[in-house]
């Protein structure tokens, strides 16, 4: 790595530790900067900033691929900040949380009367972003109605807002990501091809929690850090079991759900050691040598958090550190059905 995107990468509060007598790790403070918290120095991850470092002084458009939490918002970050364009505005749109109906006046924005309810021009995102970086994530969630205008920007970098015919150029770096197959979506006709080419031009794939389980630690410490300076909590040991056990772990929802999951615990200590509830996660059955698919994995961890949400979808997917939207897509494509509970519930709200 150079100099500079080491520094960001390393951008993290408790880098530096000393084992005790006892095995734990004790924490010392060491704040330093405030850069995208890109933390770990696996070789998977070395190899994505060794990646981002070559792209990112371009104006190529680039692909993030990864499963959901994996940290793909942090990447897109980098590669701003590592860019001709970092003092220009770093604009994000979640394409999976916003309306259909809305999306395109998000992207592009509207005239007043342009539609009901548009009471005021507005700005889109491709103008607020203007001489900067559009992070589109979820990209794969976009309608298949707006993916030829979202071509036509790219290729030509002008567009109309909603109810205008006046042409606006921009000019505007693109960083797209997705948890979903964009090639498998081509194949099946729900993904544009052309766009698809004009989006892949430089894919990066960020690897799941489970490939880089030496960088764990490493989060365990900074989101402690985090937390505990967040609720005043004083906590400076992390027991030597909590550090193993949490690198055993498979973290099916990857980094956001292991930051859920240290917020908890800084949450449930008490003292100087960070309590982590290790009864809550799934045994890892790679452990006991049985055979078990990741997809086996993924499907037990969701119906454990389900049931323990009292099948409550939206706390389910807080719980998770993903969007509704994700979980019901995850949710369809194991086969994972709603628990008894909200079914029977469903069910007698339909007899209503």
């Amino acid at each position: 790595m150079n100099k500079t995107a080491n520094a960001i990468a390393s951008d993290r509060i408790w880098d530096s530790e000393e084992q005790t007598t006892s095995g734990h790790t004790a924490l010392r403070d060491e704040n330093r900067g405030t850069g995208p918290e890109i933390i770990g120095e696996s070789p998977r991850l070395r190899n994505n900033i060794q990646q981002i470092e070559v792209v990112a002084p371009t104006d190529s458009t680039v692909l993030l691929l990864g499963e959901t939490g994996t940290g793909k918002g942090l990447i897109a970050n980098l590669i701003h900040n590592l860019s001709p364009r970092r003092n220009h505005p770093f604009v994000k749109v979640n394409c999976a949380a916003i309306p259909l109906g809305l999306l395109e006046s998000e992207l592009f924005g509207h005239e007043r009367g342009a539609f009901t309810g548009a009471i005021t021009q507005r700005l889109g995102r491709f103008e607020l972003a203007n001489k900067g970086t559009l992070f589109l994530d979820e990209i794969g969630d976009i309608p298949q109605e707006l993916q030829p205008k979202l071509l036509r920007v790219l290729q030509e970098q002008e567009f109309e807002r909603l109810g205008s015919t006046h042409t606006i150029r921009t000019n505007v770096r693109l960083v797209a990501a997705t948890h979903r197959n964009l090639t498998q979506m081509m194949n099946e006709g729900k993904f544009r091809a052309d766009l698809f080419y004009r989006l892949n031009v430089f894919p990066v794939t960020v690897p799941p929690l489970r490939e880089r389980r030496e960088d764990i630690p490493a989060l365990v410490r900074h989101f402690a850090q985090v937390f505990s300076r967040r609720m005043n909590r004083g906590i400076e040991v992390i027991p030597s079991e909590v550090s193993e056990g949490l690198a055993r772990y498979s973290w099916p929802g990857n980094i956001r759900e292991l930051e859920n999951f240290i917020e908890r615990a800084v949450i449930l200590s008490q003292g100087p050691v960070l309590a982590a509830p290790l009864h809550e996660l799934a045994p890892a059955k790679e452990e006991t040598g049985d055979p078990v698919t990741l997809q086996d994995a993924e499907r037990a961890h969701i119906r454990r958090i389900l049931r323990e949400a009292n099948g409550v979808i939206g706390a389910a997917a807080v719980r998770l550190g993903i969007p509704r939207s994700t979980l019901f897509y995850k949710m369809r494509r194991l086969g994972v059905t709603a628990p008894q509970q909200l079914r029977s519930m469903t069910a007698t709200a339909a007899r209503r």
